[in-house]
């Protein structure tokens, strides 16, 4: 029987800070959370499509522990609600179409990484002076690429990122970002030394193959791939459907594939932010 995924109450985090008190060009409130000994290294988590869930709550939580600030801007959705009280389809109809994060286009800029990067440079402070972390998952997998045309922005993962769907022929090989922020962060990967994690597993076909394929041609050794194992009989005993490399999927006792996969991540952002 499958233990259930870390999950967390985002009323523990205390109340958002307000709209723009952060940067004035972010207009969505951010949850944040420091470690007990105080501010340190920042990531920002971006939260998944159906809302800032337990299971987000829980990696957050994990970040958290293993010494990192966090903060979790709330984009959409109930931040109490877990996937089976998600959003209805015509709510999520009006998120895919609305201009700030525009689902249904190819190699189109979103409004919302302009923003990301703005928040970025204004959590880059004396405790996480080589700049922070942005992780963004599924349907935001992809404005974590996107956030890092800025500077200060020096450690993006993205994990099974969903945009622009997976539709039949070149969707599924679509970059997550516009021509002119691929264009941007190849310089940086070329430049500066920039590198960036992304996760999915084999099978997922929200999160296809061909659309890493395609990142792994722009940006050669700058991108690191983890790919978990979901084919039928599988080691690691991972399901066909297995999506969620960060939270639904990982299971702490025993530890599983997406749990060593986190782990990595946690090293990853470690390495490249302190």
């Amino acid at each position: 029987m499958k233990t259930q995924a870390p999950i967390g109450d985002i009323a523990d985090w205390g109340e958002p800070v307000a709209a723009g008190a952060i940067a004035c060009e972010f207009d969505y409130p951010v949850y944040r959370r420091d470690p007990e000994q105080g501010p340190r290294p920042m990531v920002i988590l971006l939260q998944e499509l159906f809302g800032i869930t337990p299971t987000v709550v829980g990696l957050g939580d994990h970040l958290v522990a293993q010494g990192f600030s966090v903060a979790i801007p709330y984009l959409f959705g109930a931040p109490h609600h877990d996937a089976r009280q998600a959003l209805m389809p015509l709510a999520q109809a009006r998120i895919c179409i609305t201009r700030e994060f525009r689902a249904l286009g190819l190699r189109s800029q979103r409004g919302f990484s302009v923003k990301l990067g703005a928040l970025a440079e204004a959590l880059k402070t004396d405790d996480s002076p080589r700049g922070v972390g942005v992780i963004g998952m599924c349907f935001t997998g992809g404005f974590a690429l996107a956030a890092a045309v800025d500077d200060a922005v020096v450690a993006p993962v993205l994990s099974q990122p969903s945009l622009p769907y997976a539709l039949p022929g070149p969707w599924s090989r679509a970059l997550p970002v516009g021509r002119e922020e691929m264009t941007e962060i190849t310089r940086r990967a070329r430049d500066d030394g920039l590198c960036v994690l992304g996760l999915r597993f084999s099978d997922d076909r929200i999160s296809p193959k061909q659309r890493f394929a395609a990142l792994k041609r722009r940006l050669g050794d700058a991108f690191e791939v983890i790919e978990l194992d979901s084919s039928w009989g599988n080691p690691g005993a991972n399901g066909s459907m297995a999506h969620s490399v960060l939270t639904a999927e990982v299971r702490e006792e025993p530890p599983n594939e997406a749990h060593r996969a986190r782990d990595q991540v946690v090293r990853f952002l470690k390495r490249r932010l302190t």
